[in-house]
């Protein structure tokens, strides 16, 4: 049995109607024939044209809407003008919050995406070169809640690449090829193309070490978030006006990485922008817990200041 068939039967969770998102690239058609293979349906295949590539992405649109029709699948188009919608901001940020977007308003059960163990891989090395934390080694998340009823996840992120190109040999299914996937202008291509080969002169099996860091990272992280949670629920205070208080002597008791995980967990409670926090931003907030220094301003607008025994939150009007 292919590699990739047996990943998707071995997932939970695919039942009910499903989404798949299809790019025309070899991981997403994979990911559809492997979903077909393995008997889950009914559904959707669905696919996001970013308005990016031009006559490229019409030919990537036309090849996964003749492919969904051959296999007899329902299919679904969105679209978006990215580049207009990003005004100025990462792209590629705002292609995948439009895209999921889009995708949970389907109305499968979950949608399924087409991340390999090499996209895990790229992804925490990408991370460590920009200088992540434990969250960030974390890297690709196997499953989460892109709306209230709507799972995403990603069956095929413990089969690599290569055994995705040989199942898809095995059925003789074509796919389309993205040309900016090989530009070296992108950090990420670098990473594949150069980084990830070189890596596995010194350890060929250098993608299952870093998804099994990964994983790994996923759980000391959940056990963190999950103590994060207890020590906010005793800081909490009632508000002042548009304020967020949080008791100040209950978090300078804890070390400075619950400290740091339970402000995390405030701006994504708060849906405060999180992209442009570094490391030195969320040292800074346990420097005011513990009174130095006493206030700072945040990416977002964001203020926070230590007032006696409490520390107050909010963001600028």
């Amino acid at each position: 049995m292919s590699r990739v068939v047996e990943a998707i039967r071995a997932f939970p969770g695919l039942t009910g109607p499903g989404v798949v998102a299809v790019s025309g690239g070899a991981d997403s058609v994979a990911l559809l024939r492997g979903l077909l293979d393995a008997g889950a349906r009914p559904l959707t295949v669905a696919h996001f044209h970013h308005q990016l590539r031009g006559a490229e992405s019409d030919a990537d649109e036309a090849f996964v809407r003749e492919l969904a029709a051959s296999l007899g699948v329902p299919f679904a188009r969105g679209s978006a003008d990215v580049r207009a919608a990003a005004a100025g901001d990462n792209l590629e940020a705002t292609a995948r919050r439009l895209r999921y977007d889009w995708l949970a308003s389907l109305g499968g059960d979950w949608v399924a995406t087409g991340h390999t163990a090499d996209d895990q891989a790229e992804t925490v090395l990408h991370r460590i070169i920009r200088g992540t934390g434990l969250q960030g080694l974390r890297g690709i998340a196997v499953g989460r809640n892109v709306a209230p009823a709507v799972h995403l996840v990603r069956p095929l992120l413990i089969v690599t690449r290569a055994e995705v190109l040989d199942y898809l040999t095995e059925l003789g299914q074509p796919f389309r090829e993205d040309a900016t996937n090989s530009d070296p202008a992108f950090t990420r291509n670098r990473i594949r193309h150069e980084l990830l080969p070189l890596l596995k002169t010194f350890n060929p099996a250098v993608v299952d070490v870093l998804g099994r860091l990964a994983r790994q990272a996923d759980e000391a992280h959940r056990v963190i978030a999950e103590e994060a949670t207890r020590v906010l629920t005793e800081a909490n205070r009632p508000r002042a006006g548009n304020l967020y208080v949080l008791d100040a002597e209950t978090m300078a008791l804890r070390p400075d990485y619950l400290v740091r995980e339970v402000f995390r967990t405030v701006w994504a409670a708060l849906g405060w922008p999180m992209d442009g926090m570094t490391a030195d931003h969320w040292q800074r907030l346990v420097g005011i817990v513990r009174g130095n220094p006493v206030s700072a301003d945040f990416p977002g607008g964001v203020h926070v200041r230590r007032v006696g025994r409490v520390v107050q939150l909010g963001r600028r009007e």
